[in-house]
Parts: structure tokens; C-alpha cells; sequence
């Protein structure tokens, strides 16, 4: 029963295979058993009618039906091997002929061949009796030419492998009757020749010997033990010849398949009756139990529907006098749902980039399910929602394919659950998952945080000041998302941005190249590239807006009365003029802007303090009190503006008020007064050039006179050249406007200006300079915030300021 049903089972599936359109080709190979592995079977390049190398192209595989592989295919040369030996009773057993369903498939395109593999039998297997000894009781009045069945021996081997003959042992009595059933297996009853007789001889040992026909030739021997007992004349009889049952795979065990029943007309033990399995292949005795009691058959194994789909069984009944009987028992296995779909990856790509086409293939695989009829019937999806679907193509196989562009950027990666379900009751299903990474392609360009930047920087900055950052993110990776940054060309003012700011590449960070002045550029703007690595390089911009803030970096300026005036300004005012005259008005501007602009005024110093007010936010100089006959004729107002800033700045400038009665013959004294003024200024600054060109004349001939006396000491000799010491001709000039007309600290005749060094203190001095040329209002060449204030500003009038000028003239830096 066994072989037929594999015989059937391998039937359906070469004519599945062979379905019009399932396959292209089917090609048929042969090969014997027990072949060690990576033996040859065949060249397949010739009959698929390939080229060398196109199996390796194209991905050429061989899958079997069966879980096992027995063959491989050498994808370079083309041979098909064999990966292990082949035992063709374990494959096949007695089912001829011993077919193996293989598939070479190939990609791009998608093709199939069927490959039928015919295993040849060799004589690779003993004939072998179920057991080695044999017991038989033949009563003593058994007629002549009675017939009594013998266990055959079995051999897995097929045709003249198989069992070709029987022999028995030489004996009188006994001679052998060997038969062939339809399937051309043999079978052998033992006959009596010659009457028995339980007195002369109650005893009988034969030996039974099974030949094949194969090459070398193999034997199987049994011992036959015949025991001689007293009448029995009547046999055993079942109630049925054949028993039908039907039963279901996995059934447990000790499930009762069926109940067999015989009877014997014997009295005593020769009616007693044994039942016991007759002429049955081995497995049988593993997968079912008979009682020889009770005649009931249960299961003693795994009943499994895909090993084998019906068992076939003769039982024995034999009674006590050594007679019996025989009936069959055909057993049907029902299928039931027991295994899940299998999911095999032929194919399959771990990578992808985002920008590949639709329908790109990504996985191909196929299913296979072991049941039959709707259990074996399997269908495959994939999860909803993803940019994947399954196509079907032919005999269960599936391409997994893109059904929607893929984004990186959004999904990074994909675990795609396969799930292949079959249709039986209850429905089993099986999953497999397959991971795709998604590659980067440069599709993103980079962004900037901000849609524009504003960034503030001081004036008079130092060079090289990191005055902001900015940042763009790219959502590819690796090189595609590495981000340089660059200036766009452009001018601010009349010089290229590149010479203002700099920006570095891999940080964004925006750095000052020069120290920017507010009073001549308050903003600007930049163009800020961002650049990913991708090829090609993808960018964006920004436009980065620099506001310079303002720094209190200017003094106020007087433009009435004017600051640069070699002289100071002389104004009028009446002697009859009562408290709150206004005098005149002190008009000073700063370049600078905001609170750093705001100005105030203040009344330094004055000929008589309590006579001139001047107001603090408007510069208005007045009179505190009226004139009297005791005021002097000329007062002199030194008159300080400062402005809001952190810290201050201050300039201030000299004003002479002269008190008159009339517009006419006073003034013309006042302008001699002043001019008087003058003459005598500059007496006394002639007389303090030639002072200083003195003590400078005595300072040199010091200076040679040592020199000379060095150079004589060394000189034992004293031979030496000595050369005249040229003195330079060359004084400063002294202007006229510095000098303080009010009780300070500094006498008239301190007319020059101090000049000391950071180290100054220790040992360096300066003579005499220039004082900083004037410069006038109306210079349109010259800016506000430029305009130098007079000599008269550097007195300093303050107790600590005097203090220091008198350090300084104590350490002898004043000549």
C-alpha cells in the first residue's frame, strides 16, 4: 500500500508541474543510488540552451520540491552534482519509478524548468525475514499438497534486485511453491508431499533461504520449526475477508482503527484463536498494534498523511491446532490541516535608494504547503500602508515590488512581514520578514534655521571678532548632509563683502575682518550660502542683516563758539544788563548717536563765578546777578560740554565776556586789551624757545663730552677722532592758544604741550612737539567727530590732574 501511494503522490505532482504554462521545459535526468556526493549527473548548459556564464547572471538556482536539496547547481560551468548520497528505498521505498521533482530558476527574466530525476535501484539490500525462526504446527492428518503460507522476506531493492527465488532445505515431507502477485513481488507456501505421521517423526527443522537476482547476488535465511500435532480439521473464519476504515493523520495513540473477528468449529485449544500481522512491510508494525487476543488494531505511531495516504493490512487468525485463517485491512488516511505554509526567499535585496523606479523588484520568493486539496492552498500579503505590494507570477511564486516612491527622509527602513495563509479549517498561517534599508540620494537641500538673520556688532571692534553663527540642517546623511558655507559676492560701502566678513566653511560662524566705525556705516547685509557634499550639490541662502551699534567714541564738538579758534571768542554785554541777560548761546554736536548725543553743559571755570549762569540743556550763558562798578572789565568763562556716553566725553572751550557801556569806544579798548594780549604772548613764547634750545645745546655737549671720555679711557694712547656735535636747528612752534588765562596750576608762561609714553615714568622723555594743526568748522574735508579741540583743553584745571603735572615736572619731564 505504501508504494502505490507514493506512486500516485509523485503521478500528480510530475502532471502539475507539467501544466500547460506552469513551465517552459521539462528535462529528464537519471542517476543511481548510493552515488557519493559531488558526483556529475548532467550538464544543463545544452539543454536549456544557455550560454556559459548566463547562469551566474542570471541567478540560476535549483529548488526541490522535497524539504531536502540533493542537488546543486555549479553556476560557472553548469554541472548539476550531487550534494549527498541518494538512498532511493528511504526516498521512495517501493515506488518505481523513483522520481525527484527539482526547478532551475532563473531572474531577469523570470523562467522555469522542471527537472525530473530518475534514481536507479542497485542491489544494495539483503533479503530479510521478519524474524529468524519461524514456528509451525501441522497436524498429523493434513492430506497431501496442502499448502501452508510462509512469511516472505523483504528486499527494499526493485526488479531483478529484488527477490528473484526461495530454497528450502532438503527434507522428504516438504517442498516449497513459490508464486508472483500482480506487482511481481513473490510469495511462497510450504506443501506437504508426503503424509505426516506424529509417530515416526513428531519434528521437523528446515531452513529457508531467499536469493536475489542482483550483481553480486545477496541471501536471506530463516529457520522453519514444524511441530506435528493431532487432528484439527476445521480453520479459522473471519466474519469479513476485507475491512474498509478510514482514519485521520495525527491521530493519538491507542486510537482504535478497527476490531477484526474470527471463529473456529474446533473444541479446546484447537478452537482457540490468535490474530497476529501477516506479510507486512516493517513500518507497519511501528505505526499499528493488533491484540492477538481481542483482535482489535490501534495506532502505535505518528499517522502522518503527507508521509503516506492509505496502509494496506493481512491479519492471521490461527487456532490452537496450528489452522488459520486470513483477512485484509485497508486503512485510508484523511488529511487534515496540520502544516503551515513555508515562505521561501529565492531573492532578495537588504538595499534600495530612495529614488528607485516603480516596480523595481526587491524580493522574490514562492510558498509551498505539504497538505492537499484547500489545506494545501496558500495565498500571500504584505502589510497595508507600506510603498511595497506582492505580485503573483506562476506555480506560487511572488515578486515583491514598489508601489509608491520612497522617502527616505520619512522611513528609514522597513521590515516587511510576509504572511502566507492556507484555506483549510482552521486556517494556519506562517510569516516571514524581510528588511529593507533605504539609501540616501542627495534630494534635500540644505535649510537654515531662520528665514534671516540679524546680528549687532560695536564699533571699533578688533579684527577677527566672532560676531554671530549660522546653522543649516540637511535631512539627508553622511556626504549628502555634510553642509559648507560661503559669502556670496556683494559690496558694503565701496569695498566686496569679503573684506568686511568672513565666514568659516564648516561652522557658519561670522567673524569681523576690520574694525567697523558707526558714523560711517550703521548696516549692512550679507548673502550666506549653505552647500550639501551630494553630487550634484544642492544650496540655499540667507540674507544676514549687521547692525552696527553705536560706541562713545566721539567728544562733543563746539561749532559756536568755534572749538579750533586760534584766539578765544569775545562777546559784549552791557553794564546796565540786569539778572537773567542772555549773554549768548554755546552751541556744540557729537557724532556719535542716541544717549551717546546727548549733551550738557557746564560752567568750568570764571573770571568771577557767581556773575554767568549757563543752562545745562541748551547752552545759554546769562547773567546771575546784575554788573557792577566792581566787576572786572573782561571775564573769561571756560565753558565744558559732555556728553551721555559710558564713559563720558568732554570738550570745552574759552569764552571772554567784556562789560561795556556802549557798542563803541569800549569795545575798541578791548580789541587793544587783546591785542596787547598777544604781543605778549608771544614774547614769552620766544623767550621759551630759546630756553629750551639752551638747556637742549648743554644736554648734548654732556653727552659728547662723555662719549669722548669713554672713548679716551679705552684708548691708553689717546689718539682719537672727535667729531664737532651737530645740533639741530630745528624748535617747535608754539601756538598762541595755549595758554590759561585763569589761576590754575600752569603759569602764563607754560606755553607747550606735554607728550609721555607708556613707560615714560622710568626713564624716556620727550622734548617739545607740535601741537595738532586746527582745524577749521568749515572744512567740508574734515568730519565733526575729527576736529581736534584747542591746546586749551589739555590744561588740566582739576586738583588731581594738577597733582599729576607736578609729579611729573618733580621727575624733571617738563623743560
Amino acid at each position: 500500500m505504501g508504494d502505490c501511494s507514493r506512486r500516485k503522490q509523485g503521478l500528480y505532482l510530475f502532471l502539475f508541474l507539467c501544466l500547460p504554462g506552469a513551465l517552459c521545459v521539462s528535462i529528464h535526468y537519471s542517476v543511481p543510488e548510493e552515488k557519493k556526493g559531488g558526483s556529475l549527473v548532467a550538464n544543463v548548459l545544452e539543454d536549456l540552451k544557455l550560454g556559459i556564464g548566463e547562469l551566474s547572471v542570471r541567478r540560476a538556482q535549483v529548488i526541490s520540491k522535497s524539504a531536502k536539496q540533493f542537488f546543486h547547481l555549479d553556476t560557472h560551468s553548469g554541472n548539476l552534482l550531487i550534494n549527498d548520497k541518494i538512498d532511493r528505498e528511504a526516498l521512495c521505498g517501493q515506488t518505481d519509478p523513483c522520481l525527484l521533482l527539482s526547478q532551475i530558476v532563473l531572474e531577469n527574466p523570470l523562467e522555469l524548468y522542471s527537472i525530473v530525476m530518475k534514481i536507479e535501484d542497485v542491489n544494495d539490500n539483503t533479503p530479510n525475514f521478519s524474524k529468524n525462526k519461524f514456528e509451525l504446527e501441522i497436524p498429523e492428518n493434513v492430506p497431501t499438497n496442502t499448502q501452508f503460507p510462509l512469511e516472505s522476506a523483504q528486499d527494499e531493492d526493485l526488479g531483478k534486485n529484488n527477490i528473484e527465488n526461495y530454497t528450502l532445505s532438503p527434507n522428504e515431507h516438504f517442498q516449497l511453491s513459490v508464486e508472483s502477485n500482480m506487482d511481481g513481488s513473490k510469495y511462497v507456501d510450504l506443501v506437504l508431499v508426503k503424509p505426516l505421521d506424529r509417530e515416526k517423526e513428531r519434528y521437523f527443522e528446515l531452513t529457508l533461504k531467499a536469493v536475489d537476482g542482483g550483481v553480486p547476488q545477496r541471501t536471506g535465511t530463516a529457520r522453519i520449526n514444524v511441530n506435528v500435532l493431532d487432528n484439527n480439521d476445521n480453520f479459522p473464519q473471519f466474519t469479513q475477508l476485507e475491512y474498509k476504515i478510514k482514519l485521520k493523520e495525527n491521530s493519538p495513540q491507542d486510537t482504535l482503527v478497527s476490531k477484526v473477528k474470527a471463529t473456529d468449529l474446533d473444541f479446546g485449544s484447537n478452537a482457540q484463536i490468535t490474530y497476529s500481522l501477516h506479510r507486512v512491510p516493517e513500518k507497519i508494525h511501528h505505526l499499528f498494534h493488533l491484540n492477538e487476543i481481542t483482535g482489535e488494531i490501534t495506532v502505535l505511531g505518528h499517522i502522518d498523511y503527507e508521509e503516506e495516504t492509505n496502509y494496506d493490512m493481512n491479519i492471521r487468525a490461527t487456532d490452537g491446532g496450528g489452522l488459520s485463517g486470513h483477512c485484509k485491512v485497508l486503512v485510508e488516511i484523511e488529511d487534515v490541516n496540520d502544516n503551515a505554509p513555508d515562505v521561501s526567499i529565492i531573492s532578495s535585496t537588504n538595499t534600495i535608494q530612495e529614488d528607485s523606479p516603480l516596480d523595481t523588484v526587491v524580493a522574490l520568493f514562492s510558498t509551498t504547503d505539504q497538505d492537499s486539496g484547500d489545506n494545501g492552498r496558500t495565498v500571500c500579503s504584505v502589510e497595508v500602508n507600506l510603498p511595497f505590494v506582492l505580485k503573483p507570477t506562476v506555480d506560487n511564486y511572488y515578486q515583491l515590488v514598489i508601489q509608491s516612491p520612497l522617502d527616505r527622509e520619512k522611513v528609514a527602513e522597513y521590515n516587511i512581514t510576509i504572511t502566507a495563509i492556507d484555506r483549510g479549517s482552521p486556517r494556519l498561517t506562517s510569516t516571514r520578514i524581510i528588511n529593507v534599508q533605504i539609501l540616501d540620494v542627495n534630494d534635500n537641500p540644505p535649510l537654515f534655521e531662520k528665514s534671516s538673520f540679524e546680528m549687532q556688532i560695536q564699533e571699533n571692534n578688533i579684527p577677527g571678532l566672532l560676531i554671530g553663527s549660522v546653522h543649516a540642517a540637511d535631512l539627508d546623511t553622511e556626504r549628502n548632509a555634510k553642509v559648507t558655507y560661503s559669502l556670496l559676492p556683494g559690496k558694503i560701502v565701496d569695498g566686496p563683502v569679503a573684506s568686511y566678513i568672513s565666514v568659516n566653511s564648516e561652522t557658519g560662524n561670522l567673524y569681523a575682518l576690520r574694525s567697523l566705525d558707526y558714523e560711517e556705516i550703521k548696516n549692512f547685509n550679507v548673502t550666506v550660502r549653505a552647500t550639501d557634499g551630494g553630487s550634484p550639490p544642492l544650496s540655499s541662502e540667507v540674507i544676514v542683516e549687521f547692525v552696527v551699534t553705536d560706541e562713545n567714541d566721539n567728544a562733543p564738538f563746539f561749532l559756536y563758539p568755534l572749538q579750533n579758534s586760534t584766539s578765544p571768542c569775545s562777546e559784549l554785554v552791557p553794564k546796565s544788563a540786569e539778572a537773567g541777560y542772555l549773554v549768548t548761546k554755546v552751541i556744540a554736536v557729537d557724532g556719535d548717536s542716541g544717549q551717546n548725543s546727548w549733551l550738557s553743559y557746564e560752567l568750568l571755570k570764571a573770571t568771577d563765578p557767581g556773575l554767568f549762569s549757563i543752562g545745562a540743556q541748551n547752552g545759554e550763558v546769562r547773567t546771575r546777578r546784575p554788573l557792577n562798578e566792581r566787576d572786572t572789565s573782561k571775564q573769561r568763562l571756560m565753558i565744558v560740554v559732555r556728553d551721555n556716553g559710558l564713559p563720558p566725553q568732554t570738550s570745552t572751550v574759552m569764552l571772554n565776556v567784556l562789560p561795556v557801556d556802549g557798542f563803541s569806544e569800549p569795545y575798541m579798548k578791548a580789541v587793544e586789551v587783546s591785542n596787547q594780549e598777544h604781543e605778549e604772548d608771544g614774547t614769552l613764547t620766544l623767550s621759551l624757545v630759546i630756553c629750551l634750545a639752551a638747556v637742549s645745546f648743554v644736554f648734548l655737549v654732556c653727552i659728547v663730552s662723555f662719549i669722548v671720555i669713554k672713548i679716551y679711557k679705552k684708548d691708553p694712547r689717546g689718539s682719537f677722532i672727535a667729531a664737532p656735535p651737530h645740533f639741530p636747528p630745528a624748535r617747535p612752534d608754539i601756538p598762541e592758544n595755549c595758554t590759561d588765562f585763569q589761576s590754575g596750576s600752569l603759569s602764563r608762561s607754560y606755553h607747550y604741550d606735554v607728550c609721555l609714553t607708556g613707560g615714560s615714568l622710568s626713564s624716556e622723555f620727550r622734548f617739545l612737539r607740535p601741537l595738532i594743526p586746527v582745524f577749521s568748522v568749515g572744512d567740508p574735508n574734515i568730519p565733526v567727530n575729527h576736529r581736534m579741540p584747542s591746546c586749551s583743553q589739555d590744561i588740566p584745571d582739576d586738583l588731581e590732574s594738577r597733582k599729576s603735572m607736578e609729579q611729573v615736572r618733580e621727575k624733571g619731564m617738563f623743560f
